[in-house]
């Protein structure tokens, strides 16, 4: 018996030592922001203000392992009531239906991060500029590390479709979006 406990402590720190530095998401250090075209002509800023997620570090190389997030759509903010409730409804993220956007880590090479991200019913596989800011311990003992995700999706392929025509031949809202997320997180203890 004794035998079989040794080697299960053995296995069990072997194995963790395989595994990089867990992160939780700070959300009150954290921004997931996005932009999009009003009219042809202006930039709507507009962010959304719940979410959660980890991600993982390895331990020799700081190389980005892991990262998975979950964004809360009801919570999307542009500072203005009335657009806002229009985003959350079945014109645009339906968010009653799909109440969540979600992304997953697949690899990072160099600068750049592949996942998969699902808003709606749709999950598509997209690419996003990756740059680490860096690993700090804070004034109270924690480690935090910081990154920044960004880039452009199209909305439409995400059955996120609503528009209007204008009559100079342009549209409301421009099908690019872009993203900037900038996370910081706490290691897991």
């Amino acid at each position: 018996m004794k035998v079989f406990y040794t080697a299960f402590v053995v296995l069990c720190f072997g194995v963790s030592s395989l595994f990089g530095a867990a992160f939780n998401v700070d959300t009150s250090h954290t921004n997931v922001a996005f932009k999009v075209k009003h009219l042809m002509i202006s930039t709507v800023n507009g962010e959304f203000q719940k979410f959660s997620g980890n991600f993982e570090l390895d331990d020799k190389t700081n190389a980005l392992k892991a990262l998975s997030g979950e964004i809360d759509v009801a919570s999307i903010n542009t500072n203005i009531d009335k657009r806002d409730e229009h985003l959350r409804s079945a014109d645009l993220f339906d968010a009653a239906k799909y109440p969540k956007i979600t992304f997953v880590l697949d690899k990072v090479v160099g600068n750049k991060a592949y996942g998969k991200l699902t808003i709606k019913d749709v999950t598509k596989e997209v690419v996003l500029d990756y740059e680490l800011g860096g690993l700090i311990k804070d004034p109270w003992g924690n480690t935090r590390a910081g990154l920044t995700l960004s880039g452009e999706i199209d909305r439409t392929e995400f059955n996120i479709k609503w528009n209007k025509i204008l009559e100079t031949g342009g549209v409301t809202v421009g099908e690019k979006v872009k993203l900037e997320i900038n996370i910081e997180g706490i290691q897991a203890k």
